[in-house]
């Protein structure tokens, strides 16, 4: 009885943390003034607009504050996307040597390499930002950038990288049959492993936040929704090359047609 209230334990605070994470999102994107597609009220658009060299506090010009958006992001996108690699490990647990240590590692060393790809994103959107590319809000300024990210994306899903990452992804039994580790440590050593190539599967979807805006909860849903997709091992090796056909039509109409886009 008692492994059976651990384990429902762990799986109600690993949701918990999802639903912490969206909240949060939603919290945030309400006090900048957006709305659940991203677009901004009166306060929002002024934040738009504003130079990140002008001498005043702005969180969205600082690394720290954006550091912990991004953070919460990963959070909030990535852990549903562990679900299946989660589970996979759940039935070594009763097959193997598993232990619910070694769950929690797994989960740990996952989320460490994806706040570690929060804090790379975070530099690229802080180089964009006083680059002039993006503005306050993240959002590409115009549609040429938007309409390359988007083709740039496209074709990375017929990549041989994102094969063989999207193959480890799809596939996490056969990645811990093949780097099996017990306990905590060996847990977060698989559990590093599997984040990389996770980042590595899923790094096209997140820089695709400066075309729709980064704290656009649309945005976040549709790119949650098919990372999840993805990773199911009854559909998710069918539905990886749609999506880029998707989204390079998708650059090509921002790229001919003179629509009214960014800032």
């Amino acid at each position: 009885m008692s492994r059976v209230m651990l384990r429902s334990g762990l799986w109600l605070g690993f949701y918990a943390m999802i639903l912490w994470s969206w909240w949060i999102m939603f919290s945030m994107s309400r006090d900048m003034d957006l709305d659940w597609i991203g677009r901004p009220g009166p306060m929002g658009e002024a934040m738009r607009t504003m130079d990140p060299r002008m001498d005043m506090y702005m969180p969205m010009a600082e690394f720290g504050p954006l550091f912990w958006m991004w953070a919460i992001m990963m959070a909030a996108m990535m852990l549903p996307t562990l679900v299946p690699t989660l589970r996979s490990y759940d039935d070594l647990i009763h097959s193997a040597d598993g232990t619910r240590a070694g769950w929690l590692g797994v989960l740990t060393g996952y989320f460490v390499v994806w706040v570690g790809f929060a804090a790379l994103i975070t530099g690229v959107q802080l180089v964009l930002l006083f680059g002039g590319v993006v503005d306050m809000l993240g959002i590409a300024k115009s549609q040429l950038v938007a309409g390359g990210l988007l083709i740039a994306v496209g074709a990375f899903q017929f990549t041989r990288a994102k094969e063989v990452c999207h193959g480890v992804c799809h596939a996490p039994m056969t990645y811990f049959l093949g780097h099996w580790k017990t306990g905590f440590t060996g847990g977060l050593r698989m559990g590093l492993g599997l984040g990389a190539f996770c980042v590595g599967c899923c790094w096209g979807f997140m820089a695709l936040g400066f075309v729709g805006g980064v704290m656009s909860l649309l945005w976040m849903g549709f790119a949650t929704l098919f990372m999840v997709l993805e990773k199911l091992p009854q559909i998710g090796h069918v539905v990886t090359r749609p999506m880029g056909f998707v989204l390079i039509a998708g650059g090509i109409v921002l790229l001919v047609y003179p629509i009214a886009y960014g800032g």
